[in-house]
């Protein structure tokens, strides 16, 4: 029989077994060769997976499901498709390295890295430098191809992403990290039904307990400053920490005293001069962010607002900045050394395919004079 007959005959039959065209030449994108021998990539077509999945499957991961494992052996076995023990060795031998994805953002230095993430970056590597691991650093930007399957490369075991913007946006990346087998973690809001793993503070506890001190100090009118929808999970729990806490006490939430802002000065800026230009009410300010609340603070000061004395103004993130403010800033503490701890273990977990969940990590509310109580700190 012919090369091209029995090629055709194999296309027939996979077509009447599971009712889709399955093209021979598929196989040879990553090979540079045309083979009659079965591939894993053949598999992984056949049974609508990735190929990292198949080869979970093959050799008895239980990052793969009983009902998924079953059908990619049974493809297996009617392609007489054998393991290539020495190949699966290279392809799995750990390199001993992580890597960390840092997203761009918008900063008035040359940085582009957000201020909060500094601190992450050092604990991430003194946690990686502790359990015996390197770490690999590479800056992206938000529409760049970060997607790239490190793992495969062998470059790194897993992936630690930090910052990702629009998180509508950015999920379908997500989405493809989890299909390709990627093991990764992300700190961000702790999601149910998100694609993968994160690590996150407990952002609704941490906007609850801003607004809970503003309203010990006998504010009511507490406007807020930071997006609050799903784009924006992380600030979304804040501004519903901050509405429960307002409820609690009878205190209205009025739509007109939130205004959307991004995590930059700037952003904060603007945001507070939106805030003024629509002339409601305010004695206190709410910032999803260090940053934004910074920004807002200069705009009340260009008006000779008063703070704390007339406003009142709590932060997100207790970055270096926000005790060198004027007056210094009252914030919600992110535990960035626990977070690097968290991030890398939980990382560690996946790439040596144990049981493991995303966590949601305490905040703390760190006094000083922006809110107009006596500091209890710096």
């Amino acid at each position: 029989m012919s090369r091209r007959l029995h090629n055709a005959k194999r296309v027939h039959t996979y077509s009447s077994m599971w009712g889709k065209q399955y093209n021979p030449h598929s196989r040879c994108i990553g090979e540079g060769r045309l083979s009659d021998k079965p591939t894993s990539f053949d598999i992984a077509y056949l049974a609508g997976v990735s190929q990292p999945t198949v080869s979970r499957a093959l050799r008895g991961s239980p990052a793969v499901n009983e009902e998924t494992r079953r059908r990619i052996e049974a493809i297996a076995r009617q392609l007489n498709y054998k393991v290539d023990k020495n190949a699966s060795n290279l392809r799995f031998q750990h390199s001993n390295t992580l890597a960390l994805l840092i997203f761009e953002d918008p900063t008035p230095d040359d940085s582009l890295i957000n201020p909060f993430f500094h601190s992450m970056l050092a604990s991430i590597t003194r946690a990686c430098a502790q359990r015996g691991y390197d770490l690999l650093i590479s800056f992206q930007q938000q529409s760049g191809d970060w997607h790239t399957d490190y793992e495969d490369s062998r470059k790194a075991d897993g992936i630690i992403l930090l910052g990702y913007g629009d998180y509508l946006e950015t999920r379908a990346r997500l989405e493809q990290l989890v299909a390709q087998g990627t093991h990764f973690v992300r700190w961000g809001a702790v999601l149910a039904g998100q694609p993968g793993l994160s690590v996150g503070c407990d952002n609704f506890q941490g906007g609850y307990d801003a607004a809970q001190h503003l309203i010990t100090l006998g504010r009511r009118n507490i406007a807020f400053l930071g997006h609050a929808s799903s784009h924006y999970p992380e600030f979304f729990e804040r501004y519903r920490g901050y509405a429960e806490a307002l409820n609690r006490v009878g205190a209205s939430v009025r739509p007109a005293l939130q205004v959307d802002a991004i995590t930059t000065e700037q952003s904060g800026y603007t945001a507070a001069c939106e805030l003024l230009k629509r002339a409601q009410p305010f004695d206190a300010i709410v910032a999803a962010s260090d940053l934004i609340a910074i920004g807002a603070l200069r705009a009340l000061q260009e008006k000779r607002i008063e703070v704390p004395a007339t406003v009142s103004l709590v932060g997100f993130d207790d970055i270096p900045a926000a005790n060198l403010a004027n007056p210094p800033l009252t914030t919600v503490m992110q535990d960035t050394r626990l977070a690097g701890e968290v991030l890398v273990d939980t990382l560690l977990r996946l790439v040596r395919e144990e049981p493991a969940e995303g966590r949601v990590l305490p905040t703390r509310l760190v006094v000083r004079r922006s809110c107009g109580a006596q500091a209890t700190s710096g």
